[in-house]
């Protein structure tokens, strides 16, 4: 059984902890792959040697599908994981070092556990839908999380979208989130999107700051093709975020973002639902007044 190991640097790493991986994998008889970033905090930090063989440095190479990759840090750090992996359709496990984690699903005390778990092959997974976007550079995007354009300038940012051929706003402000249900809980939340259960097949649409102040959230169907136009008037140059990635937009740039064909095989916990996620990580047990 093999194990992709992920994470970046700036993650609060710590040697007992790195040091207790090490030797469960070795415990469990795992072959690993690790990349650059982690492998150089790893031999920092402990006197783990790491095989040069083991290392890879940008894009997973091809995987058997009896490999799992397990992503050291937050939501973004998992992200990140995942757009390493390419083409590769194995499960995707993050232990939680962030803050929030709506996707990390590994505490650092269940490590032990969970790995138990990918040796009996009785961990849970979730298939989590994409977004693929065209219109930049020639090149097809995934987002698991979400689309963002947003002005790249001081001005306001004026950007016309479309479903399914139709008009449906032209959006003032910072600019618009398109998201999947997976992503309702992360940029979008914080910009006043509603929260959508991960099982739901829909698209959210999500103004950030808008000036027309009667445009609110949108959600449409997943089988819906959305585009995203900029006012040359108003913004010359704007910007495309596709989960932790950025590029640059142009008004000629003509954005369509549909269903992607990809899922992620996101792994959860198996005794623990979205629901009681929600009231966990957003605190609606807790009562303010006392």
């Amino acid at each position: 059984m093999k194990i992709i190991l992920f994470s970046r640097y700036g993650i609060a790493h710590t040697a007992e902890q790195l040091q207790n991986l090490f030797r469960l994998l070795e415990q469990y008889s795992f072959v690993y792959e690790i990349n650059l970033e982690f492998a150089n905090v790893v031999q920092e930090l402990t006197n783990i040697e790491i095989p040069s063989d083991k290392i890879y440095t940008n894009n997973v190479k091809p995987q058997e599908a009896e490999a799992i990759m397990l992503c050291f840090g937050g939501d973004g750090t998992l992200l990140e994981g995942i757009r390493r992996l390419g083409d590769n359709q194995i499960p995707v496990a993050g232990v939680n070092l962030g803050h929030l984690g709506f996707l990390t699903s590994v505490q650092v005390h269940e490590l032990e556990e969970f790995l138990k778990s990918v040796v009996e092959r009785s961990f849970h997974i979730q298939r989590r839908m994409t977004l693929e976007v065209q219109g930049i550079e020639n090149l097809t995007l995934t987002a698991l999380n979400e689309v963002v354009i947003h002005r790249a300038e001081a001005s306001m940012l004026r950007a016309k979208a479309k479903v399914n051929g139709q008009v449906v706003a032209r959006y003032n402000g910072d600019g618009v989130i398109i998201s999947t249900p997976t992503g309702s809980t992360a940029y979008s939340l914080s910009a006043g999107g509603p929260i959508i259960s991960p099982d739901c097949d829909t698209i959210l649409l999500t103004p950030l700051a808008p000036h027309n102040f009667g445009v609110r959230p949108l959600v449409v169907p997943a089988s819906a093709e959305i585009e995203l136009e900029i006012d040359p008037q108003y913004s010359l140059n704007a910007e495309l975020s596709v989960d932790n990635k950025t590029y640059s937009v142009h008004p000629t740039d003509k954005l369509k973002i549909r269903r992607s064909q990809r899922q992620i095989l996101l792994v959860v916990s198996h005794n623990i639902s979205f629901y009681e996620t929600l009231r966990n990580k957003m605190m609606w047990d807790t009562d303010i007044r006392n």
